[in-house]
């Protein structure tokens, strides 16, 4: 009766999708195309198994373990939804024509019902915590097992799933198999009623990050094209507005003590690099941006990475890293790429989205929480003027990666009855 009551809210509300749909198209041309896909109206071919992996994030934790059960099980179809165009750019990159992509519908009954229908899938993945209710339904009803992998559920989480018991109870009692990144996560998995044999703890699929070797020399390379090899270099990853300013005015304190320094500025998102670019300008650095293939040689003080795909290749040519999302109410992004380059890192007080794995960096001490722009000026400053606190703090979290690799293949084991 709940999700009935909650298909009626979607379709009493689908104008406000359209809207944002517009809305969002306006800021990024990304979203100008493919609406049909959110209303599962495209054309599609059967398929074995479905993936959905969200955005970039959980897409480029998810390539690994796509590829192992494409190498296991070469004969399946596939087909993988994002939600995202940053998503959907990984999907195609990763694997081109080999899966079937599309956006995965609005949760809407008789979309997501005709697009389950139309795909036929045995079995359904879905990355960490994009749970849809009408989703699940529709593959449950047409007998499709569906797996929760990578999961997540941080205590507030928990809550909200609490508060609408009617809604979310049946919806996670239909999980077959749930591989969850921690114990405590699987222990509130179970505090909302699903059965604890059918959840398993295998890690995080972040800390299986392989970064190829042609891509530490090529940032190697291009850093010594810079002419920046004996400056300071750091990465601003994934920063969002509201954080913009508060990465400016500690670069600008950084060049009081190191005038030769280098920020590389990354936004999350594309539709905000035409903002990013105003705001350094306005702050009245020199600026390179990387989209019109400007290198920031000796004199450049800000790098723009307004383009996708390379924040990697930055974190391997910088000597220290911010990651955002965390200076702000945003939850945060995955400080896992950084140190996996043997990079120290800083993150804001708000990074509930990589609790457990905050937790073992800053223990570790690779991770530098800092509850404040202040607070982060001052790290950054103490960071580049202390080589041996740099290296001291890298090979930290180079051995935080290597202690908690294993969950792609846990989390495959999961997968045993597909495999």
């Amino acid at each position: 009766m709940a999700r009935f009551f909650y298909s009626i809210l979607l379709y009493v509300l689908s104008p406000l999708l359209l809207i944002y749909l517009a809305l969002r198209a306006i800021k990024s041309p990304d979203y100008r195309g493919r609406w049909g896909e959110r209303f599962a109206l495209a054309p599609l071919k059967p398929t074995d198994l479905l993936i959905h992996s969200v955005s970039m994030g959980e897409t480029l934790a998810a390539i690994p373990l796509i590829r192992a059960i494409m190498a296991e099980r070469p004969e399946l179809s596939i087909t993988v939804t994002t939600t995202s165009p940053t998503g959907s750019a990984e999907v195609v990159k990763a694997f081109g024509d080999k899966v079937q992509h599309c956006y995965l519908p609005f949760d809407l009954y008789f979309a997501m019902g005709r697009f389950i229908n139309k795909l036929g899938c045995a079995e359904l993945i879905i990355m960490e915590t994009e749970l849809w209710p009408n989703l699940i339904a529709a593959a449950k009803a047409r007998g499709t097992k569906v797996s929760l992998l990578n999961a997540r559920l941080s205590q507030k989480s928990a809550a909200s799933y609490t508060k609408y018991h009617a809604l979310t109870a049946p919806m996670l009692k239909s999980l077959d198999r749930i591989a969850v990144q921690t114990a405590p996560e699987a222990e509130r998995f179970v505090a909302l009623g699903v059965e604890p044999s059918r959840i398993s703890v295998c890690g995080s699929l972040k800390f299986d990050i392989d970064i190829p070797a042609e891509r530490r020399e090529q940032a190697r390379v291009l850093r010594r094209e810079w002419q920046r090899d004996n400056d300071f270099v750091w990465v601003a990853g994934s920063v969002h507005p509201g954080e913009f300013g508060a990465m400016l005015s500690a670069h600008r304190q950084l060049l009081t003590t190191k005038p030769q320094s280098l920020l590389i500025m990354v936004p999350r998102h594309p539709e905000q690099f035409a903002n990013a670019a105003r705001a350094i300008e306005e702050a009245g650095f020199s600026l390179a941006k990387r989209s019109l293939g400007e290198s920031p040689t000796s004199g450049i003080q800000v790098l723009l990475g307004d383009t996708m795909g390379e924040l990697l290749t930055w974190y391997g040519a910088a000597d220290a890293a911010f990651v955002g999302g965390t200076l702000i109410e945003n939850g945060g992004h995955n400080p896992l790429e950084p140190a996996a380059m043997g990079l120290p890192v800083a993150m804001g007080p708000h990074h509930w989205d990589f609790k457990e794995i905050t937790s073992l960096l800053s223990d570790a001490g690779n991770l530098g929480v800092c509850e404040s722009p202040t607070a982060f000026e001052a790290w950054l400053v103490a960071t580049a003027g202390d080589t041996q606190v740099r290296e001291s703090a890298g090979n930290a979290g180079l051995e935080v990666v290597a202690a908690n690799r294993g969950a792609l293949k846990r989390q495959l084991a999961v997968l045993e009855s597909l495999l």
